[in-house]
């Protein structure tokens, strides 16, 4: 009886496709472990040059081959030659939540949300004001001017921000943000939520 793994891998890297992907995940999976070829290729059980064959894409290995080297990255068979996980994703300005705040735009900076954090950027014309919200007890802010001047206003204090200056401060209290300036201003705003209060026993 032939074996099942045999028939779904006999051949597979005769596919220029998936000789590829071998490839790039195999140098991928060495490079994330910070292996040398040579040190993979012991792992593997294989001669250095059969590695390097591998990683060049013109080989076509044996069931056998394509299993030790899966063992020595230790990952599976499906992982090694199927298509190579995205590095990374690209999100365009248009996919980021903007909304406006009476003349002032905010921007969210990331795409994803990181838990009990809000990072917006704020952009604000000439003259433009912006009232912040309060939090919750114990949590704090940061502003940071990217360009042109920006003023925070806390309660009984303001603080006069140029290109580079960051201020933090109270985030649960009343404060407001202006640009007294005649040209636009943008800074980068975080908020770092207070962490709940556990309930007494």
């Amino acid at each position: 009886m032939v074996d099942i793994a045999t028939k779904c891998y006999s051949g597979v890297v005769n596919d220029p496709g998936a000789a590829s992907h071998l490839a790039v995940n195999l140098r991928r999976l060495r490079e994330a472990r910070r292996l040398t070829q040579q040190q993979a290729a012991r792992l593997a059980g294989l001669p250095r040059p059969t590695w390097a064959t591998l990683e060049s894409g013109s080989a076509n290995p044996t069931l056998l081959v394509l299993l030790r080297a899966a063992a020595a990255l230790q990952v599976s068979l499906e992982e090694l030659v199927g298509p190579p996980r995205a590095t990374g994703r690209l999100y365009r300005a248009e996919a980021l939540r903007s909304r406006r705040r009476g003349a002032v735009t905010v921007r969210d900076l990331l795409p994803e949300k990181i838990a009990g954090m809000e990072i917006e950027r704020l952009e604000l014309p000439g003259g433009a004001v912006l009232n912040g919200i309060p939090h919750t007890p114990g949590t704090r802010e940061y502003l940071a001017c990217e360009g042109g001047r920006i003023e925070l206003a806390t309660e009984g204090e303001v603080f006069a921000l140029s290109a580079g200056d960051v201020v933090v401060f109270r985030g649960d209290q009343r404060h407001g943000y202006r640009n007294p300036g005649t040209s636009a201003a943008t800074g980068y705003s975080v908020v770092v939520m207070a962490p709940p209060v556990s309930a007494a026993r």
